[in-house]
């Protein structure tokens, strides 16, 4: 039980490719309103496509890493591919987690909105960069969502989105609990507090052994992100985009990716058999799946490595702007 709850809760709690040189990979610490992020350029003189990439949810810092069980270190293999294919990119640790710790606000005041303006801001500094020619976004899981938002209001070169879901949080949370190892008692309680959250209610008496998921302070957050619709906000969206889902992801499946693929008939898609909800090519159990949440020496998955940088090289960026 208590280990199907962290697979829930890491994925919404609040709170060609090659080897670069060392000197590509080393990156630069750069900050900005008390955030912190790493910024890394290729060695080969620019200007530079980059990427902004945007971690899922949870504490998650800017490898995608997080204190819930996850050290995968997926989207520092990202950026790293990026580099090796001669593209910029910037990653950032979460408000509150890692050097943005000194960032962090009440648990009871965060909002979805506070994760895209925090996005917002990098994108905007990106952009300002002399050695940039322009910026794609990138979103990881839940971040796919904080990137379709930031491209609503600021439209990239190109939108990425990594394992991300289509349907609302709602639908994807009640389906996580419904097949969930837990007694019948508790998915009902869990279920019934999810639906009052769709309703715009909050629960104050949460039994205990679901208040990592549902205690009162992270209900205001829950209830901000709980009917935003993906795949509507994607549809409105005129800028290229690739969808990219793995077939072994156990917390977005592969109704989300139909979701989302729905929404436009001009997106590039790609479904990866063997890749999980940290990018990693697995086969095996359940167990094997998990145990490759912790394992940073595990490759990224090549398919997906190749796609994502293939994209970003043919799709061109716009004229007259970044």
């Amino acid at each position: 039980m208590r280990r199907a709850l962290l697979i829930v809760f890491s994925l919404f709690l609040l709170l060609p490719t090659g080897h670069a040189s060392a000197r590509a990979l080393q990156g630069q610490e750069v900050s900005r309103t008390g955030l912190a992020g790493t910024y890394l350029a290729p060695h080969e003189p620019g200007p530079h496509k980059s990427v902004l990439i945007i971690a899922g949810s949870g504490p998650a810092d800017r490898n995608g890493n997080s204190k819930l069980g996850v050290s995968a270190g997926s989207l520092k293999l990202l950026a790293e591919a990026f580099a090796a294919s001669n593209i910029a990119s910037l990653r950032y640790d979460k408000r509150g987690v890692g050097s943005s710790q000194g960032a962090a606000v009440a648990e009871s005041d965060l909002r979805l909105s506070t994760f895209v303006n925090d996005a917002r801001g990098w994108n905007a500094w990106l952009r300002k960069q002399i050695n940039i020619a322009c910026v794609f976004l990138l979103g990881h899981s839940e971040g796919g969502l904080i990137a379709t938002r930031v491209a609503g209001s600021s439209p990239p070169a190109g939108l990425m989105l990594i394992a991300a879901p289509g349907r609302t949080f709602g639908a994807v949370l009640a389906d996580q609990l419904r097949r969930a190892p837990m007694p019948a008692n508790e998915r009902s309680d869990a279920l019934a507090i999810l639906e009052g959250l769709e309703a715009g209610r909050e629960t104050r008496d949460v039994d205990p052994k679901l208040r990592n998921l549902f205690r009162p302070s992270v209900q205001p957050y829950l209830r901000s992100l709980v009917n935003v619709d993906p795949a509507a906000l994607l549809a409105a969206l005129p800028v290229p985009t690739l969808v990219v889902s793995g077939g072994q992801d156990l917390q977005v499946g592969e109704a989300d990716f139909k979701a989302l693929i729905r929404a436009r008939t001009d997106l590039s898609t790609l479904r990866i058999p063997n890749m999980n909800h940290v990018l990693k090519d697995v086969s095996g159990d359940r167990a094997a799946n998990l145990a490759s949440y912790r394992n940073p020496n595990l490759p990224l998955s090549p398919e997906l490595a190749a796609a994502v940088t293939r994209f970003v090289g043919n799709t061109p960026c716009p004229a007259g702007k970044r």
